[in-house]
């Protein structure tokens, strides 16, 4: 199995993402990576970790995933793996409900969204969003 860690998906996988069927509700498990160090575009708060900088992300983004009928279920770092082999571990698993697909995308496609993914960029060294369905 290839693992890839990725801060943005390339074009056709998010064409191929949100054009997929409507189907309701959906959780996203995150699979985050950080950097070492926050990289700014503007050089701003070298100081802090990309753990830090996400955090400030993950504040934010919490607010409009609520606001829009979700929730965020489940945040924690990662501390150990029982079976399988990784190159590397994440640093932090969070899960996240949607109400849609549509919901979702009216979200990643907002101004408020575009107005803290500096801090999302800055942090993330690179992660893996799998998009899951509730049995039953």
């Amino acid at each position: 199995m290839k693992v890839e860690n990725a801060v943005l998906p390339p074009m056709q996988q998010a064409m191929e993402f949100f054009g997929a069927p409507e189907e309701g509700p959906f959780v996203m498990v995150n699979l985050l990576k950080f950097k070492p160090k926050a990289e700014y575009a503007d050089g701003s708060d070298a100081h802090l970790s990309g753990r830090e900088a996400y955090a400030r992300y993950g504040a934010e983004v919490a607010k409009l995933v609520e606001a829009l009928g979700g929730r965020i279920h489940y945040s924690g770092e990662v501390t150990g793996l029982m079976i399988g082999e990784v190159e590397a571990l994440w640093d932090m698993v969070a899960l996240a409900e949607y109400p849609s697909l549509a919901a979702f995308r009216e979200m990643a496609m907002s101004p408020e969204m575009a107005a803290i993914e500096h801090h999302r960029k800055a942090g993330l060294a690179g992660q893996l969003n799998i998009k899951t369905k509730p049995l039953g």
